[in-house]
């Protein structure tokens, strides 16, 4: 199925239904007095949060959603039955933002997590309810309320626990392939991968994390070229970015520390927490150099870099140091836990 990570939906709650004008007629009961009842609430929308799919591409093709309207109340005091809520279902991770004025009504990153986007619409009143000791014979009724309607734009931020980043063709997919069980594209040319995908990397008996490989980054993404700001967003929900640098492109002429600097100046630029999130230098395709010149080459990068972070050499290719990249990460994603854990607890 195709990935689409953004959609427009109109939604509209259902009616309240209208009071009922009546009075009692019965033989032998003279002046029954007012029996009109009261209209049904209508049926509120709720988008509610699955892992079912990760795709908003249902809502490219059905883009309005009405809930159920109220029925009108009716003589003998019968309340006119309620509308049906209406739940509206969604991946994990979408965002919901009001078209009109701008405003986020919500954020569902929960399995199960119910957000109520439009209230229904208020019942009416039947004459019943107007009936006093000085008007013992009310015509008069309520008009049940008309239920809410929004448009709305759902965008899907990816929910993972690590974000691979880096240049088109570094081996991002081709390293969550060799880690996990996701079967993403591979091929020799830039732009392979088009839109996010995920893998849950199994490191033992109930540890795992799972794992989002972002399409290539370019200069320029954070202001839309290439692929662009559409995918930059998904790296704000993950805990830890690996930053995967091709240590022997095909093309002589690139230099592996200047593609480096330019995904981190589109990270800075597209949101300072984005820049200051938890990063790790991944030196892949090292299988391509010689023995002799592989160390030297790695050293020469992390000497060009300044980089005082944790580094990993690896050929995702190959599997090498793949093993000792996830155990790694695992206990980084433990720790952070703990971290996240104790600050609630405060």
């Amino acid at each position: 199925m195709k990935f689409v990570d953004e959609a427009t939906i109109r939604v509209k709650a259902g009616n309240g239904g209208h009071g009922c004008l009546s009075f009692l007629r019965e033989k032998f009961v003279a002046k029954g007095g007012p029996d009109g009842g009261d209209g049904g609430r209508g049926g509120s929308v709720y988008l509610v949060a699955t892992d079912a799919t990760n795709t908003l591409a249902d809502f490219r093709v059905a883009r309005r959603y009405g809930a159920e309207n109220g029925q009108s109340g009716a003589g003998r005091n019968r309340t006119g039955r309620s509308g049906a809520d209406l739940d509206v279902v969604v991946p994990c991770g979408t965002v919901v933002h009001d078209v009109d004025t701008g405003e986020l009504i919500g954020d569902l990153t929960e399995i199960g997590q119910r957000l109520k986007i439009a209230e229904a619409g208020h019942p009416g009143l039947g004459n019943t309810r107007f009936k006093s000791s000085i008007n013992r014979a009310p015509r008069k009724t309520t008009l049940g309320s008309a239920g809410e309607a929004r448009h709305l734009r759902l965008e899907l931020k990816v929910i993972a626990d690590v974000g691979l980043v880096g240049m088109p063709n570094a081996g991002k997919s081709t390293l969550i392939r060799a880690m996990s069980a996701a079967r993403p594209k591979v091929a020799d040319y830039p732009f392979t991968t088009l839109y996010p995908n995920l893998g849950v990397v199994g490191v033992g008996p109930l540890q795992s994390f799972v794992m989002a490989d972002i399409p290539g980054l370019i200069e320029g993404a954070a202001e839309g070229q290439g692929l662009g700001i559409q995918f930059l967003k998904h790296l704000q929900r993950t805990r830890l970015l690996l930053h995967l640098v091709d240590i022997a492109p095909i093309d002589e002429s690139i230099d592996p520390a200047a593609e480096f600097r330019s995904i981190e100046k589109e990270l800075s630029k597209f949101s300072d927490d984005l820049a200051v999130k938890p990063r790790w230098l991944v030196i892949n395709k090292t299988d391509l150099l010689a023995e002799d010149q592989r160390s030297a080459a790695c050293q020469k990068l992390l000497s060009d870099l300044r980089w005082t972070g944790p580094s990993f050499e690896v050929s995702a290719i190959a599997g090498h140091g793949t093993e000792k990249l996830a155990q790694a990460i695992m206990l980084e994603i433990e720790r952070l836990n703990e971290v996240a854990a104790e600050d609630a607890s405060r």
